[in-house]
């Protein structure tokens, strides 16, 4: 059992400011965990917690379902991959990989075989007898987890380890992790800032902000139903449009209105926004339901282009609406489609996947679940709920929001 369990964890420092507050989480045996959030917010202060590199000054850490709290870092079994890979200079790939266990008086025979084992898995084999000035960055990684994978410990945690990578290796080593954790089959818990990381590698994102647990989820669970605008517009690029509007009831139906633009509410969330009717709101729509092209159902709106930015596969349109107070929006659209900076051009939103958050609390309203990536598809489940709010039986299995990944 390699659980880890963090029941109302927190950390306060002498000056009296919390790095972390009352961190509630339980990672699953053999899970994948990212803990994502900008810099500061408590994510890098929660990973050394739970190696025991910082102390507790309020809560209880389990794991596997021993309490260890006041236990040592060498006593946890827990191996960490730090940011700056942390190698001796003067020592080989090999002395690198072994160096640990040397120390802990393992046979010399059990080392060679654990390295030669590690090596192997991490394509490490021909470079055992290298320094690492003689390697790449993305080796000199694969060294470190080596180094970490060669104690066989009960969880891996990353504290930010593709950073210092280039773009290219760090799609490559994210790759290699992911294939590393179904080979291995261990805990890992991995600090990042980078939102692909995050949804292309995790089992769950644990989205952290001044030192506390905003929401908790599968990754494309929190990407269609985000709990609140920071995590509507931290965790995509380009971000969430976020328009300030008006909730307007007009017949049977409900209109979000804005300066220069009027989105109806689809028939499948009325009823769930008609509280709100004639409210101030805040209309979310991501940059891909902006379209080029009309479809039944789809609402019409003209902006002014800003810029636009051609990345190969589509084209980033940065436009502008309204007058009074203009605020700019961003669509995806296909690589094809241009238009003259300064000029008029009608969009098309596909409202479906609409939010609407309160201007004052800035949370989501609530509304019907969507399935990722579904459009229309409603599912059972109610809205995503924030981390903190999640009942402690469910921490494992998350609730609206916070699911293990399939």
């Amino acid at each position: 059992m390699s659980s880890i369990e963090l029941d109302h964890v927190s950390k306060l420092y002498a000056s009296g400011a919390y790095g972390v507050r009352d961190v509630d989480l339980t990672i699953g045996d053999g899970e994948f965990v990212i803990f994502l959030g900008p810099s500061g917010c408590g994510k890098s202060t929660t990973l050394r917690m739970i190696a025991g590199l910082e102390s507790i000054t309020s809560g209880d850490l389990r794991i596997g379902g021993r309490s260890v709290t006041h236990v040592p870092p060498r006593e946890r079994n827990i191996a960490v991959v730090f940011q700056s890979y942390a190698l001796y200079p003067h020592m080989s790939v090999r002395e690198n990989m072994g160096f640990g266990l040397k120390m802990r008086g393992t046979p010399r025979a059990v080392i060679e075989e654990k390295i030669r084992d590690a090596a192997q898995l991490l394509g490490l084999a021909p470079y055992l007898d290298r320094k690492p000035a003689a390697l790449s960055g993305g080796q000199r990684q694969r060294v470190a987890l080596g180094r970490a994978i060669v104690r066989d410990p009960v969880a891996f945690l990353l504290d930010e380890p593709l950073s210092n990578l280039d773009a290219q290796l760090r799609a490559e080593m994210r790759l290699e992790l992911v294939k590393l954790h179904r080979r291995l089959g261990r805990t890992i818990v991995h600090v990042t800032h980078d939102q692909v990381e995050a949804m292309t590698m995790g089992d769950r994102i644990c989205i952290m902000r001044d030192g506390r647990m905003i929401q908790v989820g599968k990754p494309l669970e929190v990407y269609a139903d985000p709990v609140d605008t920071f995590v509507a517009r931290f965790l995509a690029t380009p971000p969430m449009n976020l328009i300030p509007a008006r909730l307007e009831g007009e017949g049977d139906g409900l209109v979000v209105k804005a300066d220069g633009i009027a989105v109806p509410v689809p028939e499948m969330h009325r009823a769930a926004y008609a509280p709100a009717a004639g409210r101030e709101v805040i209309l979310g729509l991501r940059p891909e339901d902006l379209h080029e092209t009309a479809e039944p159902g789809f609402a019409r709106i003209e902006v002014t282009v800003v810029a636009m930015e051609a990345l190969g596969v589509e084209n980033i349109l940065v436009g502008q609406i309204g007058w009074d107070k203009p605020v700019e929006i961003a669509a995806r659209l296909s690589r094809h489609y241009t238009a003259p900076i300064g000029a008029r051009v009608p969009l098309y939103v596909d409202a479906r996947p609409m939010h609407l958050f309160d201007p004052e609390t800035t949370r989501a309203l609530p509304r019907p679940r969507l399935a990722p990536g579904g459009g229309g598809v409603i599912l059972p489940a109610s809205p995503a709920a924030p981390a903190a709010s999640l009942p402690r039986a469910a921490s494992t299995l998350p609730g609206a929001s916070a699911l293990a990944r399939s």
